[in-house]
């Protein structure tokens, strides 16, 4: 492994806007962390950029000394691809710039900003954008991974309405990608990730919404998980694009709400958001609301409060491993299936999730951006999070087992932002083959020498760097 120049960091951490945070540094330790703790890492040098050009500068210490480089937004990559050991993690966090243009029904966002933050922004003045449905999420990461919102059903991926971007390239020059400049760029960021470059800021379309929308959560005992799951998957069949729902298997908490026959018993949770007036939505929910949930939490509440649904099980700092399967279908078969292997999940922070997908995400065109697989209906993604590192094994064999029980049901492509693997197998399962060879000419024009490979890599042309471990 390289080593970076004692000279060259100490240019680097004068010439930085940001700040550069060393080994034995002050707050080192915690600007190492990330969402899953099984890819903590420990950089050579983390880059805490607060501008493109500390960004410019972080990719020129990093071509210059041959260390690999990673790129941080809000560090829930699962597959550990937001850090590295030794090398140059180019940290975003400290650019957090929003800007919101109502009457365009615009926003510009920097770098590093998270999804909560985005949408106490844009909600003050009633409007929205998909972003993620835990807040710590980075808006970049997910987007740029294609990026599935609670709105994704009415208004697109998050990168459907991704209108223009500012992006370092490999060479360290500063461009913009939009519909009139760099457009073959805008249709890479549109689903590839960070394959092409680091995005310094994201200018989103924004639609009206809020402040307050019919959403929230019911649980079901284990018992009723098989009427209530072929119920739900005939309903939302022929449900308007404003319905967006999920169904997850979990651990009920040992929360007031909860009643004390249920706390710490595997239970079948819905999480539902109707995607407009709440009055108007209150017959498109009942029938959900109607199969006799123990406990209904399905009410208005602010758009804020119900993107935060999720947050307290979701913390960071556990030890994750997931699976993002598309299925081809949720039949009486795959739902009995489903139902034995997923009650219960090993650990009290697990959840096995099945997403309702479609509406406008199908309509886009698949030669229109990057991500692909807009023809899929639902999306399967286990959860495995807990706490002792002796459990690693057992918890990775669980949900491993868990999706190959689950395969007769699933397609051959995987949602990458939910993928713990890495591997061109992997990838060209996220794109199918076609669209992989075209990215991989996208790759040769922007990062020839696979300067960016800390991420869901398409290799380029001439094999330059085959991608380092994470």
């Amino acid at each position: 492994m390289a080593a970076v120049d004692d000279s060259a960091l100490a240019e680097l951490k004068r010439s930085l806007e940001g700040e550069a945070i060393l080994p034995g540094d002050p707050g080192y330790d915690e600007a190492c962390k990330g969402y899953n703790s099984m890819t903590d890492r420990r950089p050579g040098v983390i880059a805490r950029c607060a501008s493109s050009g500390d960004v410019a500068a972080a990719i020129h210490l990093a071509r210059e000394s041959g260390l690999p480089v990673a790129v941080r937004c809000g560090g829930h990559s699962v597959a550990g691809l937001s850090t590295c050991d030794d090398g140059i993690l180019i940290d975003l966090g400290g650019m957090k710039s929003i800007e919101v243009d109502p009457d365009a029904k615009l926003v510009r966002a920097g770098g590093g900003v998270l999804a909560g933050e985005l949408d106490r922004a844009t909600q003050e003045h009633g409007l929205v954008t998909p972003t993620g449905r835990v807040t710590t999420t980075g808006v970049g990461g997910f987007t740029l991974g294609g990026g599935y919102a609670w709105i994704s059903n009415k208004w697109g991926l998050a990168c459907d309405n991704l209108v223009s971007a500012e992006v370092v390239t490999a060479d360290g020059q500063i461009v913009t990608a939009s519909k009139d400049e760099n457009d073959d760029l805008l249709w890479g960021l549109r689903g590839a990730g960070g394959n092409f470059g680091v995005v310094t800021s994201y200018e989103f379309k924004l639609f009206e919404l809020g402040p307050t929308v019919l959403g929230g959560l019911a649980l079901w005992p284990m018992s009723k998980a098989t009427e209530v799951l072929r119920a739900w998957r005939d309903y939302v069949a022929d449900a308007p694009d404003e319905l967006s729902t999920a169904c997850v298997v979990l651990t009920a908490p040992p929360e007031e709400f909860v009643p004390e026959h249920l706390q710490g018993q595997p239970c079948l949770g819905m999480a539902g958001c109707y995607i407009g007036d709440p009055e108007e939505g209150s017959s498109v929910i009942q029938p959900l609301k109607d199969l006799g949930p123990e406990v209904d939490l399905i009410e208005p509440m602010p758009y804020t409060d119900f993107q935060a649904i999720l947050d307290d099980a979701n913390p960071p700092g556990l030890r994750n491993y997931w699976k993002g399967v598309y299925m081809t279908e949720v039949s009486d078969e795959a739902i009995d299936t489903y139902v034995e292997h997923a009650s219960p999940p090993l650990a009290p922070m697990s959840a096995m999730v099945i997403f309702q997908l479609g509406g406008a995400v199908e309509r886009v065109g698949d030669d229109e951006t990057a991500f692909s697989h807009r023809d899929i209906r639902y999306l399967f993604h286990p959860i495995s999070a807990w706490e002792d590192p002796a459990e690693d094994e057992r918890q990775i064999a669980f949900t491993r087992d868990f999706a190959a029980a689950m395969e007769p049901f699933t397609a051959d492509s995987l949602y990458l932002n939910f993928t713990a693997e890495r591997g061109e197998d992997a990838v060209r399962a996220g794109f199918g083959d076609a669209k992989y060879e075209r990215l991989v000419a996208l790759k040769d024009k922007y990062d020839p020498e696979n300067l960016f490979q800390l991420n869901q890599n398409i290799k380029p042309s001439k094999g330059a760097g085959a991608p380092a471990a994470a």
